[in-house]
């Protein structure tokens, strides 16, 4: 069920994305960059919370069932699924209504079996069940670790339905430096831990991106971006546990150019799901990759959390 984290206080000095600095009926006497920055990073955000609180987005995970080889009914799913040789198999009830890619699994309406996957780590499939009158369910299939993982995702889920968006620092074009990006002699392989207990995940690693930030030299090990060219940084640093989500935060660092100097915004910092529910797998940040400085720029510790019961 959804419950509100013990530690869901907004840091004193926190607004909302976007809004003003300047007292009530003041002039605003910050200079043009600044509210051109302040005005950038508003709209990126509005974009990503309207992303994030999609019908079927995260926010919408009901349920988290790992599968084996024994065939089980799952809460929020139709069906009776299980696992053997990397393929999972569904069997579907009279009735039981199911379209993957629009098209019907059990067009008969007869009971039926599917064979779904092999599924490469990391990626997945989904379905769609209609429900009548609310809207419909979306079953991601998905692997992590080795293992397949079905998560029903629905609109009416109290997380999504009672989501208010998250706090935020204001922005702060002092914590938007540049960065140079120095690549390893080859991809390093990089095990980090995840949200849930007992999973590993395993990133190639391209590089470093080495900065200074108040003062001091640092460094964070990147991933690849989910855009061809782009990279990914995990973090945690000194406000992590306090104002911010304690496991971790990412940023999507943009391709290098040809200098190898990148723009690192940590305005830009998000929270991944597992800082919203229990129902996630996401990575946590290697070793390396915490800073001793205090990023007090991105986002803040969530409102909203949702345990696994």
């Amino acid at each position: 069920m959804s419950t509100p984290a013990d530690t869901n206080h907004r840091a004193k000095g926190a607004s909302q994305p976007g809004a003003s600095q300047a007292g009530a009926g003041q002039p605003d006497r910050r200079n043009i960059p600044d509210r051109e920055f302040e005005a950038a990073w508003a709209d990126w955000h509005a974009a990503h919370e309207r992303q994030r609180a999609a019908p079927h987005g995260f926010l919408a995970v009901t349920h988290l069932h790992w599968l084996d080889a024994s065939p089980a009914r799952l809460d929020g799913a139709p069906g009776t699924w299980s696992v053997e040789d990397d393929v999972v198999r569904l069997v579907l009830g009279a009735g039981e209504r199911v379209l993957r890619d629009g098209q019907e699994l059990n067009p008969d309406g007869n009971e039926a079996t599917v064979f779904l996957g092999p599924i490469p780590e990391r990626e997945g499939l989904t379905l769609r069940v209609e429900d009548a009158g609310a809207g419909h369910t979306v079953i991601e299939l998905a692997k992590r670790d080795g293992r397949y993982v079905v998560r029903p995702r629905h609109p009416l889920n109290p997380l999504l339905t009672g989501y208010r968006g998250t706090p935020a620092y204001p922005a702060n074009s002092e914590y938007s430096v540049k960065g140079i990006f120095v690549p390893f002699a080859e991809p390093r392989p990089t095990t980090v831990g995840a949200a849930v207990e007992g999973i590993q995940h395993v990133y190639a690693a391209p590089g470093e991106i080495r900065f200074r930030l108040h003062g001091k030299n640092l460094s964070l090990t990147a991933f690849n971006g989910h855009a061809p060219g782009t990279l990914s940084v995990l973090f945690t640093d000194a406000t992590s546990g306090k104002t911010t989500y304690a496991a971790n935060r990412s940023l999507t660092v943009p391709a290098p150019g040809a200098d190898g100097t990148v723009p690192l915004d940590f305005n830009r910092a998000v929270n991944l799901p597992c800082a919203y529910t229990d129902l996630a797998t996401c990575p946590l940040p290697p070793a390396e990759n915490r800073l001793p400085v205090a990023i007090e720029a991105g986002e803040q510790i969530p409102y909203e959390r949702q345990d696994a019961s």
